[in-house]
């Protein structure tokens, strides 16, 4: 399966066309637009059947194949300052966030050229939900959560994942959504979401999605509002869904005009998976390298690294490989690091430092994914043994006692020195033992 992302303005797009079909019993009110500055905002709005821009509040965010926008402090809405977002606003907006190179908390940086506007939609955090399906393995999965919004990843342990093979019928796929409904869904809304989840899965096998998510979505009795989302199409199949799809682009994600060869690669090989794989090279020639399962994960171990190395430059890059990757998928982006890692020996003789961490998973294979980390060990021993290699390895989730297990044989089989731990650690505690040798 080939993926590719398509901005959130053309899944939404996809919705509204398809609405109709696969949505019965709910109201989706499409109001989107997709401009590239503020002057093309104004005219926008001048145009038949987009006065709502003129008429009520609106958001505005990029729409350039990233997550964590407001993370980022990368939307404009109402509530994030005083009074209504106007049309006047959103455009002057848009204009100053074009007008400099954009640095996200993941080290991304470019120029913000997309964005999405829409109009206000006033909630409560109650009324946000989340949904999402991709493929794993063999199988699809769908994953539910009556608490959806931006905190869902730190609060993963409340969504509930739900297996569906490819080759199970309709009223079995049915009943298995509904036997599987957060217990968390107010009773007001346990029936239209079951509904709603088991129509969403539908559209989402139909239409060819590699992943589909929105985060939040908001159900207001019948009316379905999609707040933001994320998409991903199988374009193995475009030559069957050329005509349902229609003019969909497959945009260059953000920053990668500026992206080293090594980190093109792991964009490119994000772009084809189901998992996430994000490599940034911070400094080339720094002593600490690091394979960190999981985006949320990745921010805390380099504050940590940063914070007890006394120098941030000995941070040598920034990244993730999570969300269940295959072993092949590990072993490239492994391999990838390690060849990074080697090239240089540290100016002041020092050992390089490799921190393999991560939280504890929530579905991802330790074992498969450390598999592959031992295959890139297995090609690159020799290289990392001439640069003082140590690795730090804490880990925990489906399978981690045998990755655990693996990875230490081999490194000591390959004459690497390892230290390993697994979740009674805590989750950082490698970064401080290994500074502290």
């Amino acid at each position: 399966m080939a993926q590719r992302a398509i901005r959130e303005y053309d899944g939404k797009t996809l919705f509204s066309k398809q609405w109709e079909n696969y949505f019965s019993g709910f109201h989706y009110g499409f109001k989107s637009v997709l401009v590239t500055s503020g002057a093309e905002l104004l005219a926008k709005s001048k145009e038949h059947g987009f006065e709502w821009l003129k008429q009520e509040p609106l958001v505005a965010k990029p729409d350039m194949l990233f997550g964590k926008r407001g993370k980022n402090g990368l939307v404009l809405f109402k509530d994030q300052k005083p009074g209504d977002v106007s049309l006047a606003k959103a455009a002057t907006w848009i204009d100053e966030k074009s007008s400099h190179t954009t640095t996200l908390l993941s080290g991304q940086h470019g120029t913000l050229t997309h964005y999405i506007v829409e109009p206000f939609t006033p909630h409560t955090q109650e009324q946000e939900y989340y949904i999402s399906a991709t493929t794993v393995g063999e199988d699809d999965v769908l994953y539910m959560s009556a608490e959806g919004g931006m905190e869902v990843e730190e609060n993963w342990d409340k969504v509930v994942e739900v297996k569906i093979p490819i080759n199970m019928t309709d009223a079995d796929m049915e009943h298995t959504i509904k036997a599987n409904i957060p217990v968390g869904i107010p009773a007001k809304d346990k029936i239209r979401f079951t509904s709603f989840a088991i129509q969403f899965f539908k559209f989402y096998r139909d239409m060819n999605f590699a992943y589909l998510e929105i985060n939040p979505i908001v159900m207001i009795e019948d009316r379905i509002e999609i707040l933001d989302l994320v998409a991903r199409l199988d374009d193995t199949a475009g030559y069957l869904m050329r005509d349902t799809w229609g003019e969909i682009e497959y945009p260059t994600a953000f920053g990668m005009e500026d992206l080293s060869p090594e980190e093109k690669a792991i964009a490119e090989a994000d772009s084809k998976s189901g998992a996430s794989l994000k490599l940034t090279v911070l400094n080339p020639m720094g002593r600490i390298w690091t394979m960190v399962a999981g985006g949320g994960a990745s921010v805390v171990y380099a504050d940590t690294i940063a914070d007890l190395s006394g120098n941030v430059a000995d941070l040598a890059n920034y990244g993730e490989y999570s969300g269940g990757p295959t072993t092949g998928e590990t072993k490239f982006y492994a391999e990838t690091v390690l060849d990074l890692m080697t090239r240089n020996k540290d100016a002041k003789g020092r050992d390089k430092i490799l921190i393999i961490g991560g939280a504890i998973a929530n579905f991802t294979d330790v074992a498969k994914t450390f598999t592959g980390i031992i295959q890139a060990f297995e090609n690159y021993a020799d290289k990392m043994k001439s640069v003082g290699t140590r690795i730090y390895v804490r880990r925990g989730g489906p399978n981690y006692e045998k990755g655990l297990k693996d990875i230490k044989e081999a490194a000591d089989r390959l004459g690497l020195y390892i230290e390993v731990y697994g979740p009674e650690t805590h989750v950082t505690d490698i970064v401080r033992m290994a500074l502290e040798k």
